[in-house]
């Protein structure tokens, strides 16, 4: 029951497209993560994924269109939607979505990241 300072754990490691899990809650991980350059396509077939920006802007893409979502915004991406994070400069994200699951979803590439580490 200790408070989770976000901006510390977002400051305490530099890699993107690494989320680090700081929090877990009925079944649902919160996670930070930076993001830089292009993900990968993918999606997740039974789950929901929520992106909370916390800095610098991030542009998802679907397959129709693109949403840019800024500092203080958030999307959700429902289950089974094919997506693929953009970040043109770092930006700093929080995702919630449930805990295991696979951060490339239906897509495995060196970008997958099997384990989050905790921090």
């Amino acid at each position: 029951m200790n408070k989770i300072n976000v901006a510390e754990k977002l400051g305490s490691f530099s890699e993107h497209f690494t989320p680090k899990v700081i929090a877990e809650v009925n079944g649902q991980s919160l996670k930070v993560v930076k993001a830089l350059g292009e993900f990968v396509w993918h999606s997740h077939e039974d789950d929901d994924e929520l992106f909370w920006v916390i800095s610098g802007n991030l542009k998802m893409c679907f397959r129709d269109r693109e949403v840019m979502v800024g500092p203080g915004e958030m999307i959700v991406v429902p289950r089974g939607i094919e997506h693929k994070p953009v970040a043109e400069e770092e930006v700093e994200v929080v995702l919630i979505e449930p805990a295991g699951l696979l951060n490339t979803g239906d897509a495995e590439s060196e970008l997958t990241v099997h384990n989050p580490e905790r921090i």
